[in-house]
């Protein structure tokens, strides 16, 4: 094989997280419930029957935690915070334990010389905002900026770099569209305003985070290439609305100030006044990216897409992309995707684009320990090396991209798939907790050791 690709030097290199995934410790330290504690109580929603009640137990192990990202040579740790954890019922005061938890984190990374990389929300809304009426109300964008001033004031003289939102996407769709996420709503097109109340929470937050110290802002979307089906009429324009509702809509708001055509009437006003907040400039911008998505015409046929049913009924069809390796979540390798996606994202926005860090990029395989204790996880190396030549070749291109961020340091909870799927550069033995880096982790830790070693 090719030497490694070398990156320029202050290249960030790092791991990503999400407090749900890993804490554990739902019941401890004052927490309150969040929509996936009630989601994963309700009978079929998760494929095991499992919850993060425990997960990965981050919670009492995030010392260990830290040491194994030491050991990796990472520079950034991007983690994130549990509302319920700080602000047990979403608004109101805040809980002392909590923010003491995340005190003793953010030390522990900066005694490890780790830059802490905090997202404020990745989906786990306290229960009684969501009752509430949740991302549907407008009122939870001011109750998420009072939040975001409470732990800014607490950790952002420490604090490296900040995330408003994990993947508004999905919360959208997943969540209040089809109802395959907590809390597991099915709205369809109505869900649009929880887009609008999103984006609306992150320019509040963006203000908030600023006046309490906080540096190097940014958010954290999930965007893929678009590929129409063939090239009829109807395949393309099912996969123009598809890139505009999945992509462009949590995007141009932010970078352009405006909605995509059409999308602004759908919108709770008022609207042009929210979009001054909402575009307020980002020091960076964060791209989570997996695989491109094939769209065609609408088609009588309910599909199976990461473990759920696609409704018959939606304005397009999202057939399988041939020809490609898979990953046992049933999603196609496709490397060259991410440098299509970035040099998108140049053409789209041009000199409005911020600096790039890839958020989230990594694969799940379920390969375990041998007998004699290694996890021999070669397809995660092949995944996570072509996809960095690929970012390689993009930047050689001309998109200015700053880090990689690997999903996941650690095996997790991985939501309405539960314990199934496994993500981690860390095996994780549910049973006993147990820690085993796999052979990724290796191949990791040296391709960084070889980056600041002057490149391979």
């Amino acid at each position: 094989m090719n030497a490694r690709p070398s990156f320029p030097a202050g290249f960030r290199w790092g791991v990503s997280t999400s407090a749900y995934q890993i804490e554990g410790a739902a019941a401890e330290g004052g927490r309150g419930p969040s929509t996936w504690d009630i989601f994963c109580d309700q009978p079929g929603r998760i494929m095991d029957g499992s919850s993060g009640a425990k997960a990965a137990d981050h919670y009492h192990r995030y010392r260990e935690d830290v040491g194994l990202m030491r050991e990796l040579g990472v520079t950034d740790y991007r983690f994130s915070i549990a509302w319920p954890r700080v602000v047990p019922t979403g608004s109101g005061a805040a809980n002392r334990d909590g923010l003491a938890f995340y005190d003793r984190l953010v030390d522990e990374l900066c005694a490890a010389d780790i830059t802490p990389v905090a997202t404020l929300f990745h989906w786990d809304t306290p229960q009684p905002l969501e009752e509430a009426g949740g991302w549907l109300d407008r009122d939870i964008a001011y109750r998420f900026a009072d939040y975001a001033a409470i732990v800014a004031e607490r950790l952002a003289d420490r604090v490296g770099m900040w995330i408003t939102l994990n993947e508004p996407m999905v919360l959208t769709n997943f969540a209040y569209a089809l109802g395959a996420h907590a809390p597991g709503r099915t709205l369809g097109m109505d869900a649009l305003p929880v887009a609008h109340h999103q984006l609306l929470g992150h320019g509040l937050a963006v203000q908030a985070l600023r006046a309490a110290g906080g540096r190097q802002i940014g958010i954290a979307n999930n965007q893929a290439p678009v590929w129409p089906t063939s090239d009829s009429a109807e395949d393309r324009a099912a996969a123009g609305l598809y890139e505009t509702l999945v992509n462009w809509l949590y995007s141009d708001p932010l970078l352009l100030g405006r909605y995509p055509d059409g999308l602004a009437a759908a919108m709770p006003g008022p609207v042009e006044d929210d979009l001054k907040i909402i575009s307020a400039p980002l020091d960076w911008y964060g791209l989570n990216y997996y695989n491109p998505v094939r769209v065609g015409a609408p088609s009588a046929t309910a599909r199976i897409v990461d473990g759920f049913e696609i409704p018959s009924d939606l304005p397009f069809d999202l057939p399988e992309i041939e020809g490609y390796p898979r990953t046992d979540f049933d999603w196609p390798v496709v490397p060259d995707g991410l440098s299509e996606m970035l040099a998108l994202l140049r053409q789209r926005y041009g000199d409005a684009l911020p600096p790039i860090c890839i958020t989230e990029n990594g694969c799940s395989y379920a390969d375990g320990p041998d007998a004699r204790g290694r996890v021999a996880d070669q397809r995660r190396i092949d995944f996570l090396d072509g996809h960095l030549r690929a970012l390689r070749r993009a930047m050689d291109d001309g998109a200015d991209v700053r880090g990689y961020f690997v999903w996941s340091l650690l095996d997790n909870f991985e939501w309405a798939a539960g314990y199934e799927q496994r993500f981690g550069l860390v095996h994780v033995d549910y049973d006993t907790m147990a820690r085993t880096p796999k052979d990724s982790y290796f191949w990791y830790r040296d391709l960084i050791r070889g980056q600041s070693a002057g490149g391979a």
